[in-house]
């Protein structure tokens, strides 16, 4: 997996090959602002992290997640993000498929120091997707895309933060086995 981190677009890299969406990534992005504690908690987990992410310009979930992510691991030293196109490494996305079946992004690998993967996260936060799920695919789907952006306009990163931070957390208290 090493070859395929380090061959990914960093996320200001990523953000210059967005053609769908551009102003919106870049707005968020420009407007991240992570919560009171976020860095701190992260600063607190053992071990260096990458952080390999699999988006599309056109998702509107990646849309919203990637530029959090990408804050935060700007403000540490021992966690890096890296992006893929998931049309591209259809390998690695079938592999992640959310429920078994759906190629939905975006997806997040969680790597650690030596590559190798100690778990994923995604397609969006665990109570977005469960209402997506269970309510959100009964409704159109202007209606429905426009509650999940209220959703990430009123969560402001923080349920994106901490499902990751306790993914980072557990597999630091579970040693990889080789």
């Amino acid at each position: 997996m090493r070859n395929r981190f380090e061959s990914a677009l960093s996320f200001p890299a990523y953000l210059e090959t967005v053609r769908r969406n551009e102003e919106l990534w870049h707005g968020l992005y420009d407007r991240v602002r992570l919560p009171a504690g976020a860095v701190d908690d992260a600063r607190s987990i053992p071990g260096t992290w990458h952080l390999l992410a699999l988006s599309e310009d056109w998702c509107g979930d990646a849309i919203n997640i990637l530029p959090v992510l990408a804050r935060l691991t700007e403000a540490l030293d021992r966690m890096d993000l890296r992006v893929l196109t998931r049309d591209d490494n259809l390998d690695i996305m079938d592999a992640h498929l959310t429920n078994g079946t759906s190629r939905s992004i975006p997806v997040v690998i969680l790597l650690d120091e030596h590559y190798r993967e100690r778990g994923w996260w995604g397609p969006r936060p665990s109570e977005l997707q469960r209402w997506v799920m269970e309510e959100g695919m009964k409704m159109d789907p202007g209606p429905r895309y426009a509650r999940v952006r209220r959703f990430y306009a009123r969560d402001k990163g923080r349920t994106i933060l901490a499902e990751v931070l306790d993914l980072m957390r557990s597999a630091a208290s579970n040693p990889a086995t080789t």
